[in-house]
Protein backbone atom coordinates (compact mmCIF):
# COMPACT_ATOMS: atom_id res chain seq x y z
CA UNK A 1 0.00 0.00 0.00
CA UNK A 2 1.29 3.47 -0.88
CA UNK A 3 1.93 6.02 1.82
CA UNK A 4 -0.98 8.10 0.53
CA UNK A 5 -3.45 5.22 0.79
CA UNK A 6 -2.14 4.30 4.23
CA UNK A 7 -2.68 7.89 5.39
CA UNK A 8 -6.27 7.81 4.10
CA UNK A 9 -6.95 4.41 5.68
CA UNK A 10 -5.75 5.65 9.10
CA UNK A 11 -7.12 9.22 8.96
CA UNK A 12 -8.72 10.29 12.24
CA UNK A 13 -10.82 13.02 10.63
CA UNK A 14 -12.22 12.41 7.16
CA UNK A 15 -14.41 14.20 4.62
CA UNK A 16 -16.43 11.91 2.33
CA UNK A 17 -18.19 13.34 -0.72
CA UNK A 18 -20.83 11.43 -2.70
CA UNK A 19 -22.32 12.55 -6.00
CA UNK A 20 -25.92 12.75 -7.18
CA UNK A 21 -25.55 9.94 -9.69
CA UNK A 22 -24.52 7.57 -6.88
CA UNK A 23 -27.68 8.25 -4.85
CA UNK A 24 -30.48 9.14 -7.27
CA UNK A 25 -32.01 8.25 -10.63
CA UNK A 26 -33.91 10.60 -12.90
CA UNK A 27 -37.00 8.39 -13.00
CA UNK A 28 -37.26 7.21 -9.40
CA UNK A 29 -35.50 9.89 -7.39
CA UNK A 30 -33.62 8.86 -4.26
CA UNK A 31 -32.32 5.28 -4.24
CA UNK A 32 -32.56 4.27 -0.58
CA UNK A 33 -30.65 1.01 -1.10
CA UNK A 34 -27.63 2.91 -2.45
CA UNK A 35 -27.86 5.44 0.38
CA UNK A 36 -28.03 2.66 2.98
CA UNK A 37 -24.94 0.99 1.47
CA UNK A 38 -23.03 4.26 1.76
CA UNK A 39 -24.15 4.73 5.36
CA UNK A 40 -23.11 1.15 6.16
CA UNK A 41 -19.57 1.96 4.98
CA UNK A 42 -19.44 5.27 6.88
CA UNK A 43 -20.79 3.70 10.08
CA UNK A 44 -18.12 1.01 9.87
CA UNK A 45 -15.42 3.69 9.68
CA UNK A 46 -16.99 5.73 12.51
CA UNK A 47 -16.88 2.59 14.66
CA UNK A 48 -13.09 2.77 14.25
CA UNK A 49 -13.23 6.17 16.02
CA UNK A 50 -12.90 8.23 12.86
CA UNK A 51 -14.72 11.57 12.74
CA UNK A 52 -16.51 11.90 9.38
CA UNK A 53 -18.12 14.82 7.61
CA UNK A 54 -20.30 13.74 4.69
CA UNK A 55 -20.70 16.15 1.76
CA UNK A 56 -23.72 14.85 -0.11
CA UNK A 57 -25.17 15.88 -3.43
CA UNK A 58 -28.59 14.60 -4.39
CA UNK A 59 -31.07 17.20 -3.12
CA UNK A 60 -32.14 18.30 -6.59
CA UNK A 61 -32.15 14.72 -7.87
CA UNK A 62 -34.26 13.59 -4.91
CA UNK A 63 -36.80 16.31 -5.68
CA UNK A 64 -37.34 15.44 -9.34
CA UNK A 65 -39.72 12.50 -8.98
CA UNK A 66 -41.98 14.10 -6.33
CA UNK A 67 -42.36 17.13 -8.64
CA UNK A 68 -42.94 14.94 -11.72
CA UNK A 69 -39.79 16.25 -13.41
CA UNK A 70 -38.17 13.78 -15.81
CA UNK A 71 -34.71 15.39 -15.82
CA UNK A 72 -32.63 17.96 -13.98
CA UNK A 73 -34.01 21.43 -14.76
CA UNK A 74 -31.76 24.03 -16.37
CA UNK A 75 -33.25 27.18 -14.86
CA UNK A 76 -32.20 28.22 -11.37
CA UNK A 77 -35.72 28.74 -9.98
CA UNK A 78 -36.83 25.17 -10.79
CA UNK A 79 -33.54 23.79 -9.47
CA UNK A 80 -34.19 25.62 -6.20
CA UNK A 81 -37.73 24.29 -6.06
CA UNK A 82 -36.52 20.72 -6.62
CA UNK A 83 -33.83 21.21 -3.96
CA UNK A 84 -36.43 22.49 -1.50
CA UNK A 85 -38.44 19.28 -1.87
CA UNK A 86 -35.47 16.96 -2.22
CA UNK A 87 -33.48 18.32 0.71
CA UNK A 88 -36.17 17.18 3.13
CA UNK A 89 -36.29 13.71 1.59
CA UNK A 90 -32.51 13.42 1.62
CA UNK A 91 -32.12 14.60 5.22
CA UNK A 92 -34.89 12.26 6.40
CA UNK A 93 -33.32 9.31 4.57
CA UNK A 94 -29.91 9.97 6.13
CA UNK A 95 -31.41 10.38 9.60
CA UNK A 96 -33.28 7.07 9.25
CA UNK A 97 -30.29 5.23 7.82
CA UNK A 98 -27.71 6.47 10.34
CA UNK A 99 -30.29 5.80 13.05
CA UNK A 100 -29.81 2.08 12.40
CA UNK A 101 -26.39 2.56 14.02
CA UNK A 102 -27.59 4.98 16.71
CA UNK A 103 -25.68 7.78 15.00
CA UNK A 104 -27.02 11.33 15.06
CA UNK A 105 -26.97 13.40 11.87
CA UNK A 106 -26.59 17.18 11.71
CA UNK A 107 -27.50 19.00 8.51
CA UNK A 108 -25.20 21.84 7.38
CA UNK A 109 -26.26 23.90 4.35
CA UNK A 110 -23.61 26.26 2.95
CA UNK A 111 -23.34 28.96 0.32
CA UNK A 112 -20.02 30.22 -0.97
CA UNK A 113 -20.32 33.29 1.29
CA UNK A 114 -19.87 30.94 4.25
CA UNK A 115 -16.40 30.06 2.99
CA UNK A 116 -15.38 33.22 1.13
CA UNK A 117 -16.06 35.62 4.00
CA UNK A 118 -13.52 35.17 6.77
CA UNK A 119 -16.04 35.75 9.59
CA UNK A 120 -18.42 33.12 8.14
CA UNK A 121 -15.46 30.77 7.62
CA UNK A 122 -14.60 30.89 11.32
CA UNK A 123 -18.23 30.39 12.32
CA UNK A 124 -18.45 27.30 10.11
CA UNK A 125 -15.26 25.95 11.67
CA UNK A 126 -16.75 26.27 15.16
CA UNK A 127 -20.01 24.60 14.14
CA UNK A 128 -18.26 21.60 12.58
CA UNK A 129 -15.91 21.28 15.54
CA UNK A 130 -18.77 21.18 18.00
CA UNK A 131 -20.87 18.73 15.98
CA UNK A 132 -17.93 16.33 15.71
CA UNK A 133 -17.09 16.70 19.41
CA UNK A 134 -20.68 15.75 20.23
CA UNK A 135 -20.39 12.58 18.13
CA UNK A 136 -22.71 13.70 15.31
CA UNK A 137 -22.13 13.08 11.59
CA UNK A 138 -22.48 16.43 9.79
CA UNK A 139 -24.13 16.05 6.37
CA UNK A 140 -23.22 18.99 4.15
CA UNK A 141 -24.76 20.27 0.95
CA UNK A 142 -24.75 23.53 -0.95
CA UNK A 143 -27.80 25.54 0.03
CA UNK A 144 -29.44 25.22 -3.40
CA UNK A 145 -32.73 26.72 -2.22
CA UNK A 146 -31.22 30.19 -1.70
CA UNK A 147 -27.96 30.19 -3.68
CA UNK A 148 -27.86 32.43 -6.74
CA UNK A 149 -25.73 32.18 -9.85
CA UNK A 150 -23.27 34.66 -8.33
CA UNK A 151 -22.70 32.81 -5.03
CA UNK A 152 -23.01 29.14 -6.00
CA UNK A 153 -20.09 26.77 -5.40
CA UNK A 154 -21.01 25.24 -8.77
CA UNK A 155 -20.42 21.68 -7.62
CA UNK A 156 -20.08 19.80 -4.37
CA UNK A 157 -16.63 18.48 -5.27
CA UNK A 158 -15.14 21.94 -4.76
CA UNK A 159 -17.26 22.33 -1.64
CA UNK A 160 -15.83 19.07 -0.27
CA UNK A 161 -12.25 20.25 -0.84
CA UNK A 162 -12.98 23.53 0.95
CA UNK A 163 -14.68 21.76 3.86
CA UNK A 164 -11.77 19.31 4.16
CA UNK A 165 -9.38 22.17 4.78
CA UNK A 166 -11.85 24.13 6.89
CA UNK A 167 -12.24 21.29 9.43
CA UNK A 168 -8.59 20.23 9.37
CA UNK A 169 -9.37 16.86 7.80
CA UNK A 170 -6.62 14.25 7.50
CA UNK A 171 -7.97 13.04 4.14
CA UNK A 172 -10.70 13.49 1.51
CA UNK A 173 -12.59 10.67 -0.24
CA UNK A 174 -14.54 11.52 -3.42
CA UNK A 175 -17.13 8.87 -4.33
CA UNK A 176 -18.94 8.88 -7.69
CA UNK A 177 -20.10 6.60 -10.52
CA UNK A 178 -16.54 6.36 -11.90
CA UNK A 179 -13.93 4.04 -10.36
CA UNK A 180 -10.98 6.39 -10.68
CA UNK A 181 -9.13 8.85 -12.90
CA UNK A 182 -8.38 7.74 -16.46
CA UNK A 183 -6.02 9.30 -18.99
CA UNK A 184 -9.00 9.74 -21.33
CA UNK A 185 -12.73 9.08 -21.51
CA UNK A 186 -13.13 5.43 -20.37
CA UNK A 187 -16.30 5.14 -22.46
CA UNK A 188 -14.16 5.43 -25.58
CA UNK A 189 -11.90 2.49 -24.70
CA UNK A 190 -8.09 2.28 -24.95
CA UNK A 191 -7.64 4.32 -21.78
CA UNK A 192 -5.57 3.67 -18.69
CA UNK A 193 -6.61 4.21 -15.07
CA UNK A 194 -4.12 6.12 -12.95
CA UNK A 195 -3.84 4.46 -9.56
CA UNK A 196 -1.42 6.98 -8.03
CA UNK A 197 -1.00 10.69 -8.74
CA UNK A 198 2.24 11.81 -7.13
CA UNK A 199 2.57 15.27 -8.67
CA UNK A 200 0.93 17.74 -11.05
CA UNK A 201 2.98 16.38 -13.94
CA UNK A 202 1.14 13.04 -13.63
CA UNK A 203 -2.12 14.67 -14.76
CA UNK A 204 -0.79 17.22 -17.24
CA UNK A 205 -2.51 16.85 -20.60
CA UNK A 206 -5.25 14.52 -19.35
CA UNK A 207 -8.60 15.17 -21.02
CA UNK A 208 -11.61 14.50 -18.79
CA UNK A 209 -15.30 14.97 -19.49
CA UNK A 210 -18.34 16.40 -17.78
CA UNK A 211 -21.08 14.43 -16.06
CA UNK A 212 -23.16 12.31 -18.43
CA UNK A 213 -25.80 11.27 -15.91
CA UNK A 214 -27.87 14.42 -16.22
CA UNK A 215 -28.13 14.58 -12.43
CA UNK A 216 -24.88 16.15 -11.29
CA UNK A 217 -23.12 19.36 -12.25
CA UNK A 218 -19.47 18.44 -12.12
CA UNK A 219 -18.26 15.22 -13.65
CA UNK A 220 -14.58 14.29 -13.72
CA UNK A 221 -13.53 17.89 -14.46
CA UNK A 222 -14.68 19.08 -11.04
CA UNK A 223 -13.42 15.96 -9.26
CA UNK A 224 -9.93 16.40 -10.67
CA UNK A 225 -9.99 20.10 -9.77
CA UNK A 226 -11.14 19.30 -6.22
CA UNK A 227 -8.49 16.60 -5.82
CA UNK A 228 -5.80 19.00 -7.00
CA UNK A 229 -7.04 21.71 -4.65
CA UNK A 230 -7.04 19.46 -1.59
CA UNK A 231 -3.77 17.70 -2.45
CA UNK A 232 -2.12 21.04 -3.18
CA UNK A 233 -3.12 22.18 0.30
CA UNK A 234 -1.55 19.11 1.91
CA UNK A 235 -4.57 16.77 2.15
CA UNK A 236 -4.36 13.22 0.65
CA UNK A 237 -7.29 12.39 -1.65
CA UNK A 238 -8.92 9.17 -2.86
CA UNK A 239 -11.19 9.15 -5.91
CA UNK A 240 -13.25 5.93 -6.12
CA UNK A 241 -16.62 4.48 -7.13
CA UNK A 242 -19.48 4.78 -4.65
CA UNK A 243 -20.12 1.09 -5.17
CA UNK A 244 -16.71 0.48 -3.58
CA UNK A 245 -17.35 2.74 -0.60
CA UNK A 246 -16.65 0.02 1.94
CA UNK A 247 -13.19 -0.74 0.55
CA UNK A 248 -12.48 2.97 0.02
CA UNK A 249 -13.24 3.74 3.66
CA UNK A 250 -11.42 0.77 5.16
CA UNK A 251 -8.28 -0.12 3.20
CA UNK A 252 -8.38 2.82 0.74
CA UNK A 253 -7.41 0.24 -1.89
CA UNK A 254 -9.64 1.09 -4.90
CA UNK A 255 -9.62 4.10 -7.18
CA UNK A 256 -6.98 6.78 -7.67
CA UNK A 257 -4.93 8.20 -4.80
CA UNK A 258 -3.58 11.77 -4.94
CA UNK A 259 -0.47 12.39 -2.87
CA UNK A 260 -0.54 15.56 -0.75
CA UNK A 261 1.88 18.45 -1.09
CA UNK A 262 4.69 18.42 1.44
CA UNK A 263 3.43 21.52 3.26
CA UNK A 264 -0.11 22.04 4.52
CA UNK A 265 -1.37 25.56 3.87
CA UNK A 266 -2.51 27.70 6.78
CA UNK A 267 -6.21 28.56 6.93
CA UNK A 268 -5.51 32.09 5.71
CA UNK A 269 -3.33 31.04 2.79
CA UNK A 270 -5.80 28.33 1.77
CA UNK A 271 -8.64 30.84 1.88
CA UNK A 272 -6.60 33.26 -0.18
CA UNK A 273 -5.57 30.68 -2.79
CA UNK A 274 -8.74 28.65 -3.19
CA UNK A 275 -11.78 30.15 -1.45
CA UNK A 276 -11.65 33.92 -1.80
CA UNK A 277 -13.41 35.65 -4.69
CA UNK A 278 -11.14 37.59 -7.04
CA UNK A 279 -12.15 40.97 -8.44
CA UNK A 280 -9.48 41.57 -11.06
CA UNK A 281 -6.20 40.59 -12.70
CA UNK A 282 -2.64 41.83 -12.68
CA UNK A 283 -0.66 40.81 -15.77
CA UNK A 284 2.98 39.93 -15.06
CA UNK A 285 6.09 39.79 -17.20
CA UNK A 286 8.25 36.65 -17.16
CA UNK A 287 10.64 38.04 -14.57
CA UNK A 288 7.83 38.83 -12.15
CA UNK A 289 6.31 35.37 -12.62
CA UNK A 290 9.63 33.80 -11.66
CA UNK A 291 10.03 36.08 -8.65
CA UNK A 292 6.50 35.45 -7.38
CA UNK A 293 6.16 31.72 -8.08
CA UNK A 294 9.66 30.30 -7.68
CA UNK A 295 11.35 32.76 -5.36
CA UNK A 296 8.21 33.63 -3.35
CA UNK A 297 8.97 37.35 -3.55
CA UNK A 298 6.57 40.28 -3.35
CA UNK A 299 5.12 41.70 -6.57
CA UNK A 300 6.48 45.13 -7.47
CA UNK A 301 5.07 47.63 -9.96
CA UNK A 302 8.02 47.07 -12.31
CA UNK A 303 6.89 43.51 -13.07
CA UNK A 304 3.31 44.40 -14.02
CA UNK A 305 2.35 44.80 -17.68
CA UNK A 306 -1.40 45.34 -17.39
CA UNK A 307 -4.40 45.68 -15.08
CA UNK A 308 -7.92 44.26 -15.57
CA UNK A 309 -11.04 44.70 -13.46
CA UNK A 310 -12.36 47.08 -10.84
CA UNK A 311 -10.91 46.54 -7.39
CA UNK A 312 -9.84 48.41 -4.31
CA UNK A 313 -6.83 48.10 -2.04
CA UNK A 314 -7.37 45.01 0.14
CA UNK A 315 -9.23 43.01 -2.52
CA UNK A 316 -7.98 39.64 -3.79
CA UNK A 317 -6.78 39.55 -7.40
CA UNK A 318 -5.37 36.94 -9.77
CA UNK A 319 -1.79 37.28 -10.97
CA UNK A 320 -1.55 35.96 -14.54
CA UNK A 321 1.33 35.30 -16.93
CA UNK A 322 1.75 36.39 -20.56
CA UNK A 323 -0.61 33.59 -21.67
CA UNK A 324 -3.33 34.73 -19.25
CA UNK A 325 -2.80 31.71 -16.98
CA UNK A 326 -3.30 32.37 -13.23
CA UNK A 327 0.01 31.75 -11.45
CA UNK A 328 -0.83 33.22 -8.04
CA UNK A 329 -3.42 35.09 -6.00
CA UNK A 330 -2.85 37.92 -3.63
CA UNK A 331 -4.21 40.89 -1.69
CA UNK A 332 -3.53 44.02 -3.73
CA UNK A 333 -2.28 47.16 -1.97
CA UNK A 334 -3.56 49.69 -4.53
CA UNK A 335 -6.89 50.57 -6.13
CA UNK A 336 -7.29 49.64 -9.79
CA UNK A 337 -7.41 53.34 -10.69
CA UNK A 338 -4.00 53.96 -9.09
CA UNK A 339 -2.03 51.24 -10.86
CA UNK A 340 -1.93 52.24 -14.56
CA UNK A 341 0.48 55.11 -13.90
CA UNK A 342 2.71 52.87 -11.75
CA UNK A 343 3.09 49.71 -13.82
CA UNK A 344 6.48 49.01 -15.32
CA UNK A 345 8.24 51.57 -13.14
CA UNK A 346 10.99 50.66 -10.69
CA UNK A 347 10.55 51.50 -7.01
CA UNK A 348 13.00 54.48 -6.98
CA UNK A 349 11.01 56.05 -9.84
CA UNK A 350 7.78 56.10 -7.83
CA UNK A 351 6.57 58.88 -5.53
CA UNK A 352 7.63 58.26 -1.94
CA UNK A 353 4.09 57.49 -0.76
CA UNK A 354 3.73 54.77 -3.42
CA UNK A 355 7.03 52.97 -2.86
CA UNK A 356 5.50 49.78 -1.53
CA UNK A 357 4.79 46.30 -2.83
CA UNK A 358 1.74 45.96 -5.06
CA UNK A 359 1.18 42.51 -3.50
CA UNK A 360 3.27 41.65 -0.44
CA UNK A 361 4.76 38.16 -0.23
CA UNK A 362 2.89 37.55 3.05
CA UNK A 363 -0.41 38.16 1.21
CA UNK A 364 0.40 36.08 -1.88
CA UNK A 365 -0.14 32.40 -2.69
CA UNK A 366 1.38 30.76 -5.79
CA UNK A 367 -1.04 28.39 -7.53
CA UNK A 368 -0.16 24.86 -8.63
CA UNK A 369 0.00 24.52 -12.43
Amino acid sequence: MSGTREAIAHARRLVVKVGSSALTTAGSGLDVARLDALVDAIAERVARETQIVLVSSGAIGAGLAPLSLSKRPRDLATQQAAASVGQLALAHAYAESFGRYSLTVGQVLLTSDDVVRRSHYRNAQRTFSRLLALGAVPVVNENDTVATEEIRFGDNDRLAALVAHLIGADALVLLSDVDGLYDGDPRNGATRKLTEVLSESDVDGISVGMSSSGLGTGGMVSKLAAARTAAGAGIPVLLAAASEASAALTSASPGTAFAPADTRLSARRFWLGYAADTTGKLRLDDGAVTAVVRRRRSLLAAGITGVDGEFQAGDVVDLVDAKDRPVARGVVAFDATELPELIGRSTPELPAEQRREVVHADDLVPLRR
